[in-house]
């Protein structure tokens, strides 16, 4: 490898790795809140209620906020970055702000008014018990305007990442986390126990609201003013419009996936909505700090390339994103697939959150911890065809793949209850992942796939030695339940550093030198 592309590739890892610290930040947060909200409810009706009504205006923010609006929004807004002047970047900034204000609005409103029907679909099963049900309606309602703070934060974020601004955007999410642990720490006790889940709900509101408000001063210091401007003609605004209609669908595959997950786990027996949830939320840890993380530093990068009419620089991040994101992705597939059941202990049983939580939580994580590779996978091939201003193709795909996890979650879901919700969703992943790469192939030519076969095989070398440590460790040597979690993870981290040595996993070298601070030295 040349020191040039040492050099380009060790400030990508830089990118990355700045997404992944404010990405663990809020994490890390997120999972202590995750750990106060089982303490306090359990997996019982209340927390049933209130993940079930916290789906509905998720999806709607996917679909209308972080998911098609990157996709749609980054490659024209990077675009204008390198092609026309800083009024011309400015105006489009706040045409596509003033008609996402608008749209916004207007949706809650309507989701609001028709939260019974929203939550009847999104939780049929509930209607055998209408006190859940009437408490899911309730929290619809009470939450559904997160969904406009959602959105304009994601739209700040997006317009960040594309000014190559990672950290700050990556860091926000923890805002609605402080909110949520200081309403459970510091005011639940004063409210009456029925109305604990009411107070929670408010606080997603307010963490939505800080999440929004850190990010301006950011806009603002990269140039960019606030103003209501409003052109349905402007050109920019027409080319996202266009290219946002497929992605609402396409990019939200993992979301919609989550959708329909729900409405079956809600024939399950009590507890799997919430055993779903806690274990799609360790699953995204590493698929966060990674393959998302990766994604998200991908697609600007490769969106100013295009624009540069530069497809080799795009192919090549293109391949550096798949070998570097699996650098990370597959041990923690394997960490979670061992150590989950540990982890699940440690984070969540406490309280109302017992064993039985625990084990039905493991359940489902072991079979999504089988598909994250392609959770990362998907994110980046996707971002590939969005780069392009391609977004018809995803689409496509990801009808497919949605009708194959339905029909997979119907099948399995029986023999294997919620852990078959989670194998629909990994297998449909996989499938989405697979057809996304042979079109994608097909439409921008080769991109080294054979040094990217070679190096997934010298990272699952490593992983499957790694794994054999964790193993061990978990199951014969350490008895304290912090020390079996923390401590194998410590242990085993060190014996994957040093097999990627010994292989030789190049992509090491740009990890190395960022966390080094070192210059990349010459190695052709």
């Amino acid at each position: 490898m040349s020191s040039k592309n040492l050099k380009k590739e060790s400030k990508i890892a830089k990118y990355i790795g700045y997404v992944s610290a404010g990405t663990m930040f809020s994490r890390i947060l997120g999972y202590l809140r995750d750990m106060l909200v089982g303490w306090l409810f359990g997996a019982g009706m209340s927390a049933d209620a209130f993940y079930a009504a916290l789906r509905i205006p998720n999806l709607f923010r996917r679909l209308l906020g972080e998911g098609s609006l990157s996709a749609s929004y980054v490659p024209v807004f990077t675009e204008y970055l390198s092609t026309k002047d800083k009024e011309d970047t400015n105006r489009l900034f706040n045409i596509i702000l003033t008609v996402l204000v608008i749209t916004l609005i207007f949706v809650t409103i309507i989701g609001i008014i028709f939260a019974p029907q929203l939550t009847k679909l999104i939780a049929y099963g509930f209607e055998k018990n209408p006190e859940k049900l009437q408490l899911t309606i309730t929290l619809t309602r009470l939450m559904f305007p997160s969904l406009l703070l959602a959105c304009l934060a994601a739209f700040l974020l997006a317009t960040l990442n594309s000014l190559k601004s990672f950290f700050i955007p990556a860091i926000s999410p923890s805002l609605l986390s402080i909110a949520e642990i200081a309403f459970i720490i510091g005011v639940s006790h004063l409210i009456l126990r029925e109305k604990q889940i009411i107070g929670l709900a408010i606080a997603v509101i307010v963490g939505g609201i800080l999440q929004l408000l850190v990010m301006i001063p950011s806009v603002v210091k990269k140039g960019f003013s606030f103003k209501p401007v409003l052109n349905f003609n402007h050109p920019g605004l027409k080319q996202i419009f266009l290219l946002m209609i497929p992605a609402m669908w396409g990019i939200s595959i993992d979301q919609v996936n989550a959708f329909v997950d729900t409405i079956f786990a809600s024939f399950l027996k009590e507890g799997s909505i919430t055993a779903l949830y806690y274990s799609n939320r360790v699953m995204q840890l590493p698929l966060a700090l990674f393959g998302i993380a990766v994604a998200s530093v991908s697609l600007p990068l490769m969106s100013a390339s295009v624009s540069k009419k530069n497809v080799d620089d795009m192919k090549n991040m293109l391949a550096f994103s798949i070998k570097i994101s699996s650098l990370a992705i597959f041990p923690s597939l394997m960490g979670l697939i061992i150590l989950g059941k540990p982890m699940i202990k440690l984070l969540f049983e406490h309280g109302k959150f017992d064993s039985i939580a625990t084990s039905l939580t493991n359940s489902a994580l072991f079979f999504y911890a089988l598909g994250l590779p392609a959770f990362g996978y998907v994110k980046i091939f996707a971002g590939g065809f969005y780069s392009l201003k391609e977004t018809k193709t995803p689409v496509k795909i990801a009808s497919l793949c949605m009708i194959v996890n339905i029909v997979l979650n119907a099948i399995l879901m029986g023999p294997l209850g919620v852990g078959g919700l989670a194998l629909s969703s990994s297998i449909s992943s996989w499938l989405n992942t697979i057809l996304l790469l042979i079109t994608l192939r097909r439409k921008i030519g080769g991109f080294g796939g054979r040094k990217i076969l070679i190096t997934l095989l010298k990272i699952i070398s490593a992983t499957f030695i790694m794994g054999l440590g964790c193993y061990i460790l978990s199951n014969y040597v350490f008895k304290n339940l912090f020390i079996n979690v923390f401590g194998t993870i410590i242990i085993c981290f060190i014996i994957y550093l040093f097999m990627t040595r010994l292989l030789k996993i190049s992509e090491m070298k740009s990890v190395m030198s960022v966390i080094k601070r070192e210059e990349p030295t010459v190695d052709e």
